[in-house]
């Protein structure tokens, strides 16, 4: 059966890592475009309704597709970039790119996202219960809603180099250092402010509503271009 060959077993890795990916992008962008804009809006009670039945649920799933996108992702890599090289053509370069970006993304979930959300469930537990408010709540709110962000702006240069490896040739960077150094501190520094900015406040204002989050997640993707196009 074709299945039971090495190729098969590439396509299923590939498989499920598009379907686990979506499941991922899109409880990202549900939690962007349409969750916090209505919690923002919403009566209180509703909102603590919500945060109780609704975001325990919906985060099951996302930090879960998470885990097995980057699993699968990383596994299929494993398997096809030293077949393939990176003097070849700039496939290796394009989605080791967006590889790296999908896992700082899933870091971002696992280890602000989701941890960050936990104390906001469990304080609306709590304040239905009618005991004592967590005065961290709102801030690990904040912190998790900007990290959030901050994924999505990551979303579109990753997604770009994901298809530009298969669909669009790059010119191939001359120098190797060069590029991942710049790619690293552009990377770096966006992740840092995810970390330590103030939610709402100075570096982080770029990210505060959806508009200017998408403009970001596309100035990003024009960035990684052009260093490709300026180390060729």
């Amino acid at each position: 059966m074709a299945l039971f060959t090495q190729e098969g077993w590439l396509f299923l890795l590939r498989w499920i890592h598009f379907l686990s990916g979506i499941t991922w992008i899109g409880l990202l962008y549900y939690f962007n475009f349409v969750q916090v804009p209505f919690f923002a809006e919403t009566e209180p009670a509703v909102r603590s309704g919500a945060q109780q039945k609704l975001l325990p649920r919906a985060l099951w799933w996302f930090r879960w597709g998470a885990m097995i996108t980057f699993l699968s992702g990383w596994i299929y890599l494993l398997h096809t970039l030293p077949q393939r090289g990176f003097a070849s053509g700039s496939y290796s370069w394009a989605i080791l790119l967006g590889g790296i970006l999908g896992t700082i993304m899933w870091a971002n979930v696992w280890f602000v996202i989701w941890p960050k959300n936990k104390l906001v469930i469990q304080n609306a537990i709590d304040t239905a219960a009618g005991r004592p408010a967590n005065p961290a709540a709102a801030l690990a709110g904040g912190r998790a809603g900007l990290a959030s962000r901050t994924n999505v702006a990551f979303s579109m240069p990753m997604l770009w180099f994901m298809g530009t490896a298969s669909h669009l040739t790059l010119p191939i960077p001359r120098s190797g250092v060069a590029f991942w150094v710049i790619c690293g501190i552009i990377m770096a520094l966006v992740e840092l402010n995810a970390l330590m900015a103030t939610p709402g406040k100075g570096t982080a204002k770029p990210l505060a509503t959806v508009s200017n989050t998408l403009w970001t997640g596309l100035v990003l993707a024009i960035i990684f271009y052009l260093v490709f196009e300026v180390i060729r």
